[in-house]
C-alpha cells in the first residue's frame, strides 16, 4: 500500500529523516509519519530519536503510546545535557525489511547527528523532509530560510536534491485553520518559485477542511507530546 504522501511511496523509499530549524514541529510530524507506516506497512518500523542534547519536547518522551502502535523506538538515554547518539542505526538503513523515520535535532547543530550516515540518505532508497513554519522566528523570510538550510545541508551533508519541502504552519496547541491555511500559502510565497511544497500539516480536527482550501495534500496530525507544563 502506497503512503498519501508524494515522495513517500512503498517500497521505493524506506529510509526518512526530518529536519528544520528548531521549534519546526519534526517531533510531532516524525512520530506520526512513523505511526502511519506502521498501520499500512507489515515491515517494521524503526524510529530513531536522534536529539542529542535537548531536555524539552523530545520524542523519547512519548516512546510507550508509539510502541503501543507498532513502532520501535530507539534512544539514548543521557545524563543531564551530555550529548550522545543513538546507535543501531546504520544496521537498519542497510536493512531492506526495515523501514527507519530518523527525528533529527533542531536546525545546524542537530543536523551534525546525521552526517556519518549521509550516503544512506542520498541514495534514492531515502526521503529527507525539510519542515517550514513560517511562525518560527528564523523561518519567516526567505533569507532565514536559506540561510538555516544552508547550515543544515552543511551540516548533514545531505544533498539539496534530496529534499522534500514541508510546510507546518503551526502555533502549537492554539493553532486554528485559518492560521493554517495563511501559513501555508505563506510558505509557498516564499519558497515555491525555487522548490514545491510537496505537503501541508494539520491538526487531525481541522486537516480535511484544509485540504479543501489548499492545493496540496495535507497530512493529519495529532499531538503525541503533552506536558502539564503545557495545559
Amino acid at each position: 500500500m502506497a503512503m498519501e504522501i508524494p515522495g513517500c511511496y512503498l517500497p521505493q523509499k524506506k529510509n526518512f529523516a526530518f529536519v528544520g530549524e528548531a521549534g519546526s514541529g519534526k517531533s510531532e510530524l516524525s512520530m506520526n509519519f512513523a505511526r502511519r507506516l506502521a498501520a499500512v506497512s507489515e515491515r517494521p518500523v524503526h524510529f530513531f530519536d536522534m536529539d542529542m542534547t535537548k531536555p524539552l519536547f523530545r520524542s523519547r518522551d512519548a516512546a510507550a503510546a508509539l510502541e503501543q502502535a507498532g513502532v520501535r523506538v530507539h534512544f539514548q538515554e543521557q545524563f543531564m545535557d551530555a550529548p550522545t547518539l543513538v546507535g543501531g542505526v546504520m544496521p537498519m538503513l542497510r536493512d531492506p525489511n526495515a523501514l527507519v523515520v530518523m527525528d533529527v535535532g533542531g536546525d545546524h547543530i542537530g543536523a551534525r547527528s546525521i552526517g556519518g550516515f549521509a550516503p544512506a540518505l542520498n541514495r534514492p532508497d531515502a526521503a529527507v523532509f525539510y519542515l517550514i513554519n513560517p511562525y518560527r522566528p528564523w523561518s519567516d523570510t526567505v533569507d532565514h530560510i536559506d540561510e538555516t538550510l544552508g547550515k543544515i545541508l552543511g551540516m548533514s551533508h545531505i544533498q539539496l536534491s534530496q529534499l522534500t519541502l514541508v510546510s507546518n504552519p503551526n502555533r502549537a496547541d492554539g493553532t486554528t485553520l485559518e492560521d493554517v491555511v495563511a501559513g501555508h500559502r505563506k510558505t509557498v510565497e516564499l519558497v515555491g518559485q525555487y522548490i514545491p511544497v510537496s505537503f501541508c500539516c494539520a491538526k487531525e480536527e481541522f486537516a480535511a477542511a484544509a485540504a479543501e482550501q489548499l492545493d496540496v495534500p495535507v497530512f493529519p496530525m495529532r499531538l503525541e507530546l503533552t506536558y502539564p507544563w503545557l495545559l
